[in-house]
């Protein structure tokens, strides 16, 4: 089975309500059997226009458990924190897998 990633180039407009998501959000992902690769953290830009202000890299066993999680009942209870308080984009990508 490949692992599958979620990456999320994100620019926060509102801090304060985009806490509310931060706060939640990782119960989440591990109840999936999810984890953050990168969260934040500093960037450097070397080619090409920035995405986002906030870069989010998240592994999952597997594309079928990433799908879960995105549409399971509690994410989506909280995915309106996310969006009313920053714009971005979020791409799901199967992992390599040699052979």
């Amino acid at each position: 089975m490949t692992k599958a990633y979620l990456v999320g180039n994100i620019t926060v407009t509102n801090p304060e309500g985009y806490a509310q998501y931060q706060k939640h959000v990782p119960q989440t992902i591990a109840d999936f059997g999810g984890c953050y690769l990168v969260r934040g953290g500093a960037t450097t830009q070397i080619e090409g226009e920035s995405l986002g202000g906030r870069n989010v890299v998240l592994e999952f066993p597997s594309r079928a458990q990433a799908e879960a999680w995105y549409n399971s009942e509690a994410y989506q209870a909280i995915i309106h924190h996310r969006k009313n308080n920053s714009t971005g984009n979020l791409i799901l990508v199967d992992g390599y897998s040699p052979g």
